[in-house]
């Protein structure tokens, strides 16, 4: 698949050297998106928080070369990290005709998470996303006529090409991803801010995360996706997806907690059982995730707080609730959950604006 408006005319400058560097956070999906098409397509929509400090800080240093193919290397907290760099190969493989200074330049990309590594939290959104917004504002350079606008476009558009839900974390705080009829604007190739009215209760929505399990994931996500092909469940799912999100519209607009906990609820443990009976089947979530869920249910039950779990891909715990609930929902995590936690970590986040440049 070629998309033409991603393709630069002749770029009008030219740098010898020189470095970029941006911070891009991790997401967590509520209509999960699970399943994909060729060229990175989803197989359904999907719409995101964006959180604001558990994020990746990316610095790309560029210096030109006489030599043909990509050149580059990678650190992570000032470590080569040469397990990254077929990766980032592919990368660089996808996008080269949308960025065809790729082969100009050797890059050095230094990288670093905010959040422990190995933590258990998935760094490939926030770090494909940090990366393909250093690239689009080396080409800003090249090239510096963008609006704002078509470069959190492209940038999104490129970083879904390293990893899907890198163009969930371009922007903020509430991001839709995937072709959807009643969303305007909606579109498999990015992901877009969400366009309709967000009542306040929204708007400052806390989300805590209980790491269950940090150890590596028994299946991979890219695996879990391709298991899609041929479930016995996928349609159904997918036409999941869409009426969530429609009902999802109405509930941003309404301030309707209830509902929202229910759909966000029910997506979670749906994208697990779709993974429970996929051939061949596996189960990503440990003991300590069903216990955290049922002490939510019964903290819920029993005080009337609108506190609410979601699942990523794996054994953690997001757990969401808004912010003027704060208090006595951060008193009953750290009292009655995070013992269920693996060396009782976790990380407290809140929603977030989306990447942002740093001067270096």
């Amino acid at each position: 698949m070629i998309v033409s408006e991603f393709i630069p005319k002749p770029y009008k400058s030219f740098l010898e050297s020189g470095s970029v560097a941006y911070s891009s956070p991790s997401n967590i999906a509520l209509v999960k998106y699970w399943g994909k098409k060729d060229y990175q397509i989803p197989a359904n929509p999907s719409i995101s928080f964006t959180l604001n400090n558990c994020k990746t800080l990316t610095t790309l240093k560029f210096s030109k070369k006489t030599t043909k193919g990509f050149s580059f290397d990678v650190f992570l907290d000032g470590v080569v990290q040469n397990e990254f760099k077929p990766k980032i190969k592919q990368f660089f493989e996808r996008i080269e005709l949308y960025l065809p200074f790729l082969t100009w330049y050797h890059f050095k990309i230094e990288t670093s998470n905010t959040f422990p590594h190995s933590s258990g939290i998935a760094s490939s959104a926030s770090g494909m996303s940090a990366l393909a917004l250093c690239l689009v504002q080396l080409e800003q350079y090249l090239n510096p006529e963008r609006t704002k606008t078509s470069f959190n476009k492209k940038a999104s558009f490129l970083a879904r090409l390293g990893s899907g839900s890198a163009c969930r974390s371009v922007q903020g705080n509430l991001i839709v991803w995937g072709l959807h009829s009643n969303i305007i604007g909606s579109s498999d190739l990015v992901g877009i801010k969400y366009p309709y009215e967000i009542h306040s209760s929204f708007n400052n929505f806390c989300d805590t995360i209980l790491l269950v399990d940090k150890g590596e994931k028994e299946v991979s996500s890219t695996v879990g996706h391709d298991l899609m092909y041929g479930h016995p469940f996928a349609q159904q799912r997918f036409a999941q997806a869409h009426t969530n999100i429609d009902t999802l519209i109405e509930v941003f607009k309404t301030g309707d907690l209830s509902a929202f906990i229910s759909i966000v609820e029910r997506e979670a443990l749906t994208l697990h059982a779709m993974m429970m009976s996929s051939d061949p089947y596996f189960i990503l979530m440990k003991p300590n995730t069903l216990e955290i869920i049922n002490k939510i249910w019964k903290f819920r039950k029993k005080t009337g707080l609108h506190i609410c779990f979601t699942l990523d891909a794996g054994a953690n715990v997001h757990v969401l609730f808004p912010k003027n609930e704060s208090s006595e929902i951060r008193q009953f995590i750290k009292s009655s959950l995070v013992m269920h936690c693996q060396n009782e970590q976790f990380i407290e986040d809140t929603l977030g604006d989306g990447a942002k440049s740093i001067k270096i």
